[in-house]
């Protein structure tokens, strides 16, 4: 990558951090925020082509072997990698049903916790 072009990409997301994080974090602690979400987005995107998948998958252990525990080769199988996102969400998702109503997030946060156990 052009050293010009990658200045620019450093710029761009410092100026939405500038925006998006104003007065939510303070300002030397953008960067303990940036990076995971960076991480996140990154897995997020590369788990989105198979979500549909996964949730079949998800879908058919609990309600046809009923399984109490879902099987964690099954779903890695599912979604093409050894980590997988067995929730209905994405970040894109989230976004795009963003109403500052928490109730969204409480609800996601709860199905996460439950596959999770």
């Amino acid at each position: 990558m052009d050293h010009t072009v990658h200045n620019k990409l450093v710029s761009f997301i410092w100026s939405i951090a500038d925006d998006c994080l104003r007065d939510v974090y303070v300002r030397g602690k953008y960067r303990d925020v940036i990076l995971p979400m960076v991480v996140l987005r990154r897995l997020d995107a590369l788990l989105e082509p198979t979500k549909d998948k996964v949730r079949e998958e998800v879908n058919f252990q609990k309600n046809e072997l009923k399984l109490v525990e879902l099987d964690d080769p099954g779903l890695r199988d599912a979604a093409g990698y050894g980590f997988y996102n067995v929730s209905k969400w994405t970040l894109k998702s989230l976004k795009e049903t963003a109403t500052n109503n928490q109730q969204i997030l409480l609800a996601n946060n709860t199905l996460a916790a439950s596959a999770i156990t």
